[in-house]
């Protein structure tokens, strides 16, 4: 049955004439007439005598009432708690994120304490999530998105960048050039074995000498810091080593690129009251991030 041609049924009943259904619906007569029609031709019975004086239930029709009412007003009590669940921000939200990205703990601790009805359900991964099958409501990625299906809000733009101990360049010298990389050992970021081998600094594609490769930048910052290679960082990642002088940040004059910091989620999906206020926060908390990335 159409649970519109119900709920019209139910109005009739309740207002006892198809003029005072319309009237309470705000639709025109001609449609409460229609539906009325149709919901009797599908179920093949008389629901309602109709007079000069108003429209009565037949037996039908009365015990038709009986169950459809209390079915639509538990259905109107359902989506008065869901309304209110939104309201109060009251569910859960589930993110996925990029490894090591550890501004956004902080980020993500402040939201929890401003929405503590709110649970967080985090899912760390450096692969591009499938949203339905995974069950995300938010991803944070890092680059260009390009599937059609999804829709980005870019947060924030930011460089990598190249550091090294300042015990490294005493004891091996100071690259000045991107080409000089060749001569010190190095650490690479890579997503697996296959991926690039290289640096892009400002115009130039260098290959350094690579004394590890990894996907942790944890890693690659553990042994930057004990003097080991150099190697390039989020800004994030490094801004506090740099800033206490424990790093030194190299070349600045041959930038890496830019990389992109984009919240996404499905374009075919309405987002939730709190996946909206969720991408509002994070939004509202860009100049703070941009303040983590700073140093000298």
């Amino acid at each position: 049955m159409d649970l519109n041609a119900i709920k019209i049924f139910v109005s009739v009943a309740h207002t006892g004439s198809l003029s005072g259904a319309s009237e309470k619906l705000q639709i025109p007569l001609p449609t409460v007439s229609r539906h009325i029609r149709e919901l009797e031709s599908q179920l093949k019975v008389q629901l309602l005598e109709r007079s000069s004086r108003g429209s009565k239930l037949t037996d039908a029709g009365t015990r038709l009432y009986e169950h459809a009412s209390r079915g639509i007003e538990m259905l109107d009590e359902a989506k008065r708690a869901v309304v209110s669940d939104q309201a109060h921000l009251k569910g859960r939200l589930r993110l996925s994120l990029p490894p090591g990205f550890e501004p956004w703990w902080e980020l993500l601790s402040d939201f929890k304490t401003a929405f503590p009805d709110v649970f967080l359900q985090i899912y760390t991964t450096e692969r591009r999530v499938d949203h339905l099958e995974d069950g995300i409501d938010v991803a944070l990625r890092i680059g260009a998105v390009v599937n059609e299906s999804m829709i980005a809000r870019r947060m924030l733009v930011y460089r990598h960048v190249l550091v090294a101990s300042p015990e490294f360049i005493a004891r091996n010298g100071r690259p000045a050039i991107p080409a000089h990389l060749s001569r010190f050992p190095c650490g690479l970021w890579s997503p697996g074995a296959n991926a690039r081998n290289c640096w892009t600094l400002g115009v130039d594609a260098v290959t350094p000498n690579w004394a590890i490769v990894t996907n942790d930048y944890g890693h690659l910052r553990s042994c930057a810091l004990a003097g080991e290679i150099i190697t390039e960082l989020p800004p994030f990642m490094a801004a506090k080593a740099i800033r206490e002088g424990k790093l030194i940040s190299l070349m600045p004059g041959h930038p890496m690129p830019e990389q992109q910091v984009n919240l996404v989620y499905p374009s075919h999906r309405y987002p939730s009251a709190i996946v909206r206020v969720y991408l509002d926060f994070c939004q509202s908390r860009i100049d703070w991030f941009a303040e983590t990335c700073a140093f000298p």
